[in-house]
């Protein structure tokens, strides 16, 4: 099955010609191309890849998350609106490392930002992470590539939750953005300290009605709390501000803010530094992926394991010792 050719495949010349027109349905296609893990189609999709590259690379790129229920989607239609309407091309890729099993964000994502998911100027893309958090790097960053290469200027990857693909996502991003709600307990609780030290700029959503007030208590201890980082290699010291999605209420400052970023890092040199620094990790990325899909492939590999399970439950093995074999095994293999 690993070599079968799905039917309807075109020349890979089609889908690099549709992409670099800002041909929607064909770079649809090609995304698909992307997470297929079909030989046939990882072919393809590194070709594609290869060919567009010189046209990517030119958008901003921005990383959003926040705790459930901050109001993701709201916040996310409301900037990309924003954007829109300030004459850019909007891409928004939204990983979910459980949708290729529940499928559960892939219509929600398009159900909640439906004004802006029917914009010509908007493109709004689940992108499936994969078996693993690698996989988030991968073939996120690969759509990505295309919708820059499709003419979109800002990217907004948003991630499901507070988690581990987080730093997935700060790692191929440029300005990483915290959404978080006011009232909800101790403003500091239920956040990973790592998160926050990612941030470039936190924003309390939600800010309106009765919730401006503790908005405004929950902006002085999220500022007060970020003082306690050392300043980031990029020389920009983190944003926190007020926001309400659902009333349009500082929306205009975030991107004024990202503006600013873009401009010091920029002037700085720590824009394509940073962008320099993530293509190799993109490579050492990939580096492990294949290995990973190398060793977990092979049917000699993969009965040895099996054998190796019963040895370990057995106490006939240490977990070490059968670590050890196995790679011993696959070493002759390579």
């Amino acid at each position: 099955m690993k070599n079968y050719k799905p039917k309807g495949r075109l020349e890979p010349s089609a889908y690099i010609d549709g992409i670099l027109k800002g041909d929607r349905v064909l770079l649809s296609r090609a995304i698909t191309i992307i997470e297929s893990n079909l030989e046939s189609d990882k072919l393809l999709a590194k070709e594609i890849i290869q060919a567009i590259l010189p046209n990517s690379g030119k958008s901003i790129r921005i990383g959003i998350t926040g705790v459930p229920g901050v109001g993701k989607s709201t916040f996310i239609e409301a900037f990309g609106k924003h954007l829109v309407a300030e004459g850019k091309r909007v891409a928004i890729l939204s990983i979910d490392p459980s949708s290729q099993r529940s499928k559960g964000s892939i219509l929600g994502d398009k159900t909640r930002m439906e004004e802006l998911a029917n914009m010509q100027e908007a493109y709004i893309r689940p992108s499936a992470s994969g078996d693993t958090l690698g996989g988030v790097a991968n073939k996120t960053g690969e759509t990505m590539l295309l919708c820059e290469a499709a003419g979109y200027d800002v990217i907004l990857i948003e991630t499901v939750g507070v988690g581990q693909s987080e730093t997935a996502v700060h790692g191929m991003t440029d300005f990483f953005l915290l959404l978080m709600l006011a009232g909800a307990g101790d403003e500091l609780q239920g956040i990973k300290k790592g998160i926050m030290e990612m941030a470039d700029m936190v924003v309390i959503n939600k800010a309106d009605g009765d919730n401006v007030t503790m908005s405004k208590m929950a902006k002085r201890q999220y500022q007060n709390a970020l003082h306690i980082f050392p300043l980031a290699d990029s020389g920009w010291s983190p944003v926190v501000s007020t926001a309400s999605a659902i009333k349009g209420i500082g929306i205009d400052k975030v991107w004024d803010e990202v503006g600013k970023f873009k401009e010091l890092v920029d002037e700085n040199g720590y824009f394509l530094k940073n962008r320099n620094h993530q293509q190799i990790d993109w490579m050492y990325n990939n580096i492990n992926e294949e290995l990973k899909h190398l060793f977990y492939g092979s049917e000699a590999i993969s009965t040895q394991l099996k054998t190796l399970e019963k040895d370990i439950v057995s106490a006939k093995i240490s977990p070490v010792k059968a670590a050890q074999n196995i790679l011993e095994e696959f070493k002759k293999t390579i």
